[in-house]
């Protein structure tokens, strides 16, 4: 029997210019990049799943000290009776934030970033990714998300991508996820499906942007419908049995996440990876139920979903990463990907990793800081679920405004964070923290920002 989803009939809120006075959507990013954010915005309240929103003030920032008076611009948080520091005294950027039964110590993510780095090409992880992974926990991030890791080999990205389909890649990663929580960060895997995309190249082999021979280590990439990407290969249309068994190893794959110690589990429905693939017009021509209207096009990232959730534990927070729309007329867009969340909440998803693009090749993105935090806030305003923000977020004062503000929940430190593993602590001295205060390894605190040698 086909599922059908009532949330999308024509009387579902849909996502456009008219928004309530005190939830003004942040306007257009200007030539210098800065967002609009003059209006009041509410934070997101977790007990307005109802739909009725509690009244809330935005947290006020920490001000500055005054200049020339050495040591006295950090500012201590204040404690309550049993010695804890309370937490409103926090930059929003350092609160601590629940999902589930995670708590995750701040606002400041890593997001999955592929490396290509499994160069035996066998999707196991290495001395590489742990380096990669434990460092950044240790460096103060809040969660570190794993890259895209591929449900079964036809899934990879390329032949260098990590996977987590067989014992071998889970034994790899559980000295990766244990090492990151004993450094106080929470691991989060990402499942994908690289679909059309799959096979492709990458700089140990070459075939940048183009498929990788058979001969040579690829293999045929498969999709919703046969549509190539760029100059790619044209993919095989799935056939109905194909999707279920997708369905199966993504279910398999989050299992084993489990016995990894993952506490969290990321689906990439984004980037125009398989998932995001099916939810695109432009890719998706099937017209079958898994093609032509949104409640068809949504259906295999519905049943991964719940196939997902039913094999993790009830504790377990389930993410899921949504290209916002793919900057291409026509296409997939922020009205969609908001009616798709709406379902998806239903479904037992706690937060949406918002981020846009990668889905169709040629387009313009007007690529400046903060360009795709406007769409992380509409997701969350509409929908009333969690949401993280990237896009060009290098800077402390520029992230901590976007959660003091309400636009996201976190922000995702991504490039910034390739070039600076330690951000988060050089983060918290710019925000005035003390390093009492600051998420150190304790045998880094004798080195932390603002002492004198």
């Amino acid at each position: 029997m086909v599922q059908e989803y009532p949330e999308l009939d024509d009387k579902a809120p849909r996502a456009d210019s008219r928004v309530k006075e005190d939830q003004a959507m942040p306007g257009p990013v200007s030539g210098s990049g800065r967002l609009d954010v003059s209006k009041p915005i509410r934070p997101f309240e977790p007990g307005a799943a109802d739909g009725k929103k509690k009244a809330g003030k935005a947290a006020k920032p920490i001000k500055s000290a005054k200049k020339g008076k050495k040591d006295k611009r950090v500012r201590k948080a204040g404690k309550s009776k049993s010695g804890r520091r309370q937490e409103k005294d926090l930059p929003a950027l350092f609160r601590p934030m629940e999902l589930r039964d995670q708590h995750i110590r701040n606002r400041i993510w890593m997001p999955p970033m592929d490396t290509y780095s499994a160069l035996r090409h066998d999707g196991v992880p290495t001395n590489f990714h742990y380096q990669h992974y434990v460092s950044r926990a240790l460096g103060g991030f809040g969660a570190v998300i794993g890259e895209a890791t591929a449900v079964d080999p036809q899934g990879r990205i390329s032949p260098c991508d990590v996977g987590l389909w067989n014992d071998e890649q889970t034994r790899a990663w559980q000295g990766i996820v244990r090492d990151v929580k004993a450094a106080g960060a929470v691991p989060i895997v990402q499942l994908n499906h690289s679909g059309r995309k799959g096979s492709s190249g990458c700089s140990s082999m070459g075939y940048i942007n183009a498929t990788v021979p058979v001969a040579e280590g690829g293999w045929q990439p498969v999709g919703p419908s046969p549509i190539a990407f760029g100059r790619m290969a044209v993919p095989v249309q799935l056939s109905r049995a194909q999707i279920a068994s997708i369905v199966a190893d993504f279910r398999s794959a989050a299992v084993r996440a489990v016995q990894a110690g993952f506490l969290g589990v990321e689906l990439h429905a984004a980037h125009g990876y398989l998932l995001s693939q099916f939810l695109d017009p432009l890719i998706n021509r099937r017209s079958d139920e898994y093609g032509g209207d949104l409640s068809n096009r949504m259906r295999l990232l519905i049943q991964v979903t719940d196939a997902v959730r039913e094999v993790i534990p009830s504790g377990m927070p389930l993410l899921v990463r949504m290209s916002a729309t793919d900057w291409a007329t026509g296409g997939w867009g922020l009205d969609e990907t908001i009616r798709t969340a709406k379902v998806l909440k239903l479904h037992g998803v706690d937060l949406i990793d918002v981020s846009t693009g990668g889905l169709v090749p040629g387009v313009k993105i007007p690529a400046a800081p903060n360009y795709q935090v406007p769409f992380s806030y509409q997701v969350r305003s509409q929908v009333l679920i969690p949401t993280t923000a990237v896009g060009l977020i290098t800077k402390p004062r520029q992230a901590d405004r976007i959660v003091r503000k309400g636009l996201a929940d976190a922000v995702e430190i991504g490039r910034a964070s390739l070039r600076d593993p330690y951000w988060p602590l050089r983060a918290a001295y710019k925000l005035g923290l003390s390093a009492e205060q600051t998420p150190y390894p304790e045998p880094y605190r004798r080195g932390a920002y603002g002492i004198a040698r």
